[in-house]
C-alpha cells in the first residue's frame, strides 16, 4: 500500500487542497504572458491558487485587488469577448456608510473594467461612471503585490530554498517589483500609473476618487513583465508601454490577420456555433510565435509552453481546417529534435520534444523540463503529421526540408524505440525525475492489468504501435513524393506491414472485445478495456472487423457516459471517474477515436461522440469545452462534473470539435490534387446545415452548404475555384 501512496502523489501531480470559491476564471494570453483572474479582474489571495499574471513559467503578479474605499465593488457581470482578446467586467459599488447614514447608495457608481494582453504587459482599464443624484468622494484602491514563483510551485511542488525577493521600488507613476532567482536571472514587475496616483505606495496604488453627479473617470495600469537577467540599481527604468486603446487595436489586427488565413464554419445550430467560436478563438489565444514558427501552446495555467505530443494533436484535429498550424508546429519540433544521448532528459538522437519550460526550476534543473523528451509517442506521431501536412497542402519545398528530420526520427523508432526488438515501441524512463509513464495518459497509474496492479516497465501501449505503424506508411507515401529510391519506399511500407501483423497477433483481447491496453515488461497483456484503441482505428491498424468490435465496446454503457467516452470503461479495476486518466472524459480522445470510426465508415457513430461533447459544451462556461472532465454517467437535466485542475482554454480540447466535423463529414482536403472528397457524410439531428467559405485547397477555394435530408446530407458546391470536389455517395464531381 505504501508504494500505492508514492505512486500515486507522484513530483508532477497537481495540487488541489480546497474546491475553487468559483471556477468561473477568465484567462488572457499572448506570446509567453498569460493572465488568470477572477470574475471581477482581481488576484485574490483566496480562491483558485493559480490566478495571477505569469511570464515564461513566472508569476510576476500575485495580487491585484480592486477596492472602493474598504469595499469590494459588487459584481453585475463578467466575461471575455467571443475572439478572446478583450476582458470586461461591469461592476458597482455596495451602501457606503457612515454610522447613521448611508452616504453612497449602492448602484450609484458604475465601474467598467477592461484588460487586455499585449506582448508581455496587461493593461487594465477603469471607467468609473456617477448615475447617483449626489456627489461621490471615496479612495479607489488598487493592493497589489508579486511573488515570482515559478508555475511549478504554484501546482504545489516544495522548494528547499528560493532566490532574493526585492525590496519593491516606486517612482513617481510606476512602481515595482523584483527578484534575483537562484538562477541568477533577475526577474521584474513593473506597474504605470495614468494619471499618476494620489498616492503609490509598495503595496497599492491609491485615487482620490471625487465625481459629480453624471461625471466620469478613466484610469489606466499597465503592468509589464520583465525579465532581462541584470540586477540595476539607481532609479527604475520606466518600460515601454502603449495607450490602452492601442494595445487593443494590436490585439485586433492581430486577430484579423490570423483570420484572414482560415476559412468560415457556420452552422444551423446557435448553440453549436458558439461552441465552435470559442473553440476557434482559444486556438488563436494559444498560438503563439516562436523562432522557428507558430506553435500552439498547450493549456492555461498548467501547460502554456510547446509541448511535442500536445501540438502534433492539436495540429492534426486543425489540419483541413488550418494547414499553418502544423506547418509551425514541425518548424518548432524539426529545431528542437534530439541530437545526443541525454539520460537526464530522457534524449537520444532523432527523438522528438516532449515539454520545454523556461523558468528558474527548469534552469536550475529542480524540474527535468527545460528541454525534456520522456515522451514515446511524439516522435511517430511527427512522422505521421509530415506526411499529412504534404497530402493536405501539397508543400513539397517544405516537405524536402523536413525529410532530413523524418529520417531522424524514423532511425530512433528503429534503433531506441524498440529497446528489445521485439517489433514494438516501448518506454522506460531514464531520467529519475523524468516520466514513469511517457504515453499521453502520464499519470503514474494510469497503465495496469485487469486485476488492478499497475505494469512494469518496458511497456508498449497499444496506440503507441498505431501511431507506429501510421508513421511508416505516412513516410513511405512521403518518400515516394520526394523521389526517394523505390527500395525506401518498399522498405518503409513493407515495416509498416509487419507492424500490423504483430500488433493484430498480440494485442487482440477477444474476452473483453477490444485491444489491450499495453504490453508490460514481461510481455504480459493489460487486459483492460480503455479508450486507447480508438486511436489505433485512427491510425487504421486495425483489422475492420476488430474495428467494429472496437467499436461497441467504446460506445457500449460502461465505456460512453452520454458525455463521451471515458479513458477507463467502469467495468474495470482501477475506474474511477473523478481521475486524471482512469475514467474521465477528454475532448481530444474523443475527438480521435470518433475520427478513427469514421475512418472505417461508422460515422453515425463518429456522430454520437459529437453530440456528447456538444451537449457537455452547452454547460461549461463561456462554452468551452475544458481539458477533461469528470466521467460520471449523464443524468438528466444536470451538468457534467468538472474535474477541479483542468485547463480551460486547452489546445487539443479546443481543436477537437474540427476533427468531429471532419469525421462526421467524412472528407478529405487533398493540396497534392487539387480536391476535396467526401464519403458517407452525416449530420446529427442537432444539425440541419453546415456552410464552409473560402476552404484554401493548394492555390485554389471552394465554398459548400452541406444539408441534412432524412437520412441523407446533401452537399451544394456554391464556388471553386481550381478545386474539384468528389462525393462518391451520390457520384456527384465537378471539375472548374
Amino acid at each position: 500500500m505504501a508504494e500505492e501512496i508514492i505512486r500515486v502523489n507522484d513530483a508532477y501531480y497537481i495540487l488541489a487542497t480546497s474546491t475553487r470559491v468559483d471556477d468561473r476564471r477568465r484567462v488572457l494570453k499572448h506570446g509567453d504572458t498569460f493572465a488568470v483572474f477572477d470574475r471581477y479582474g482581481d488576484i485574490e489571495n483566496v480562491g483558485p491558487p493559480e490566478l495571477g499574471i505569469y511570464y515564461q513559467d513566472t508569476r510576476f503578479l500575485s495580487r491585484l485587488g480592486l477596492r472602493l474605499g474598504s469595499y469590494r465593488p459588487m459584481l453585475l457581470s463578467s466575461t471575455v469577448k467571443e475572439d478572446n482578446a478583450l476582458m470586461s467586467v461591469d461592476l458597482t459599488n455596495p451602501d457606503v456608510q457612515q454610522p447613521d447614514q448611508v452616504i453612497v447608495p449602492r448602484g450609484s457608481l458604475h465601474v467598467f473594467r477592461s484588460k487586455v494582453l499585449w506582448g508581455e504587459t496587461c493593461y487594465d482599464h477603469l471607467r468609473l461612471h456617477n448615475y447617483g443624484r449626489v456627489p461621490i468622494h471615496l479612495s479607489l484602491v488598487l493592493e497589489v503585490g508579486a511573488d515570482f514563483v515559478d508555475l511549478f510551485e504554484v501546482r504545489g511542488m516544495q522548494r528547499a530554498r528560493r532566490g532574493t525577493v526585492l525590496v519593491p521600488r516606486v517612482d513617481g507613476n510606476m512602481l515595482e517589483f523584483g527578484y534575483e532567482g537562484l538562477d541568477g536571472h533577475v526577474r521584474r514587475t513593473r506597474i504605470v500609473c495614468t494619471p499618476t496616483p494620489t498616492n503609490l505606495a509598495r503595496d497599492r496604488v491609491l485615487y482620490d476618487l471625487r465625481l459629480a453627479p453624471s461625471e466620469a473617470a478613466e484610469f489606466e495600469l499597465a503592468i509589464h513583465c520583465e525579465s532581462n537577467g541584470r540586477a540595476e540599481g539607481g532609479k527604475p527604468t520606466a518600460p515601454r508601454v502603449l495607450p490602452f486603446r492601442d494595445a487593443i487595436a494590436h490585439v485586433a489586427m492581430d486577430l484579423d490577420d490570423t483570420r484572414a488565413r482560415e476559412p468560415e464554419i457556420t452552422t444551423s445550430n446557435t448553440e453549436f456555433n458558439a461552441w465552435l467560436q470559442r473553440s476557434l478563438a482559444d486556438l488563436h489565444l494559444l498560438r503563439t510565435e516562436t523562432r522557428a514558427g507558430a506553435y500552439p501552446y498547450a493549456g492555461i495555467p498548467w501547460f502554456c509552453t510547446p509541448f511535442g505530443r500536445d501540438g502534433i494533436i492539436t495540429a492534426l484535429e486543425c489540419l483541413w481546417f488550418d494547414p499553418s498550424i502544423a506547418r509551425g508546429v514541425l518548424s518548432f519540433l524539426a529545431a528542437t529534435q534530439a541530437d545526443r544521448d541525454n539520460p537526464e532528459q530522457d534524449a537520444q538522437p532523432g527523438k522528438i520534444l516532449h515539454e520545454t519550460r523556461a523558468g528558474e526550476m527548469a534552469a536550475l534543473q529542480e524540474v527535468p523540463f527545460g528541454r525534456y523528451y520522456g515522451s514515446v509517442d511524439s516522435t511517430p506521431l511527427f512522422v505521421m503529421l509530415a506526411g499529412a501536412y504534404y497530402e493536405r497542402t501539397g508543400d513539397i519545398e517544405f516537405s524536402r526540408q523536413l525529410w532530413p528530420h523524418v529520417v531522424r526520427a524514423l532511425a530512433w523508432m528503429d534503433r531506441y524505440g524498440d529497446m528489445d526488438g521485439d517489433g514494438f515501441l516501448e518506454y522506460a524512463r531514464r531520467s529519475p525525475q523524468g516520466l514513469v509513464q511517457q504515453g499521453w495518459k502520464d499519470s503514474t497509474d494510469s497503465v495496469f492489468h485487469a486485476d488492478g496492479t499497475l505494469a512494469e516497465a518496458p511497456i508498449a501501449l497499444c496506440e503507441v504501435q498505431g501511431y507506429a505503424y501510421g508513421a511508416k506508411r505516412a513516410a513511405a507515401a512521403l518518400a515516394h513524393s520526394l523521389g526517394e529510391p523505390d527500395d525506401v519506399v518498399a522498405r518503409l511500407t513493407r515495416q509498416a506491414e509487419v507492424v500490423r501483423h504483430a500488433f493484430e497477433a498480440q494485442f487482440w483481447c477477444d474476452e473483453i472485445g477490444t485491444y489491450a491496453l499495453a504490453l508490460d515488461g514481461k510481455k504480459r497483456l493489460c487486459r483492460v478495456r480503455t479508450s486507447n484503441p480508438g486511436h489505433c482505428l485512427f491510425t487504421g491498424i486495425a483489422s475492420p472487423e476488430r474495428a467494429r468490435r472496437v467499436a461497441a465496446t467504446l460506445l457500449d454503457n460502461r465505456s460512453f457516459s452520454g458525455w463521451g467516452v471515458r479513458t477507463v470503461a467502469a467495468s474495470e479495476q482501477r475506474y474511477n471517474p473523478m481521475s486524471y486518466h482512469n475514467g474521465s472524459v477528454w475532448p481530444h480522445d474523443n475527438a480521435l477515436l470518433a475520427a478513427g470510426l469514421a475512418r472505417y465508415g461508422l460515422q453515425a457513430e463518429a456522430g454520437q461522440v459529437l453530440e456528447g461533447l456538444f451537449e457537455a459544451s452547452r454547460w461549461f462556461d463561456l462554452h468551452r469545452l475544458p481539458e477533461l472532465f469528470c466521467g460520471f454517467h449523464r443524468r438528466v437535466g444536470e451538468s457534467p462534473t468538472l474535474y477541479p485542475v483542468s485547463c480551460a482554454p486547452q489546445a487539443w480540447a479546443a481543436g477537437a470539435v474540427l476533427l468531429l466535423i471532419q469525421a462526421c463529414l467524412g472528407f478529405e482536403v487533398g493540396g497534392v490534387r487539387r480536391e476535396l472528397s467526401m464519403a458517407n457524410p452525416f449530420l446529427p439531428p442537432f444539425l440541419r446545415e453546415v456552410q464552409i467559405r473560402d476552404l484554401r485547397v493548394g492555390a485554389g477555394t471552394i465554398d459548400l452548404i452541406l444539408t441534412r435530408q432524412g437520412d441523407d446530407v446533401v452537399a451544394d458546391v456554391t464556388r471553386a475555384e481550381g478545386v474539384s470536389f468528389l462525393n462518391p455517395l451520390v457520384g456527384f464531381s465537378s471539375r472548374p
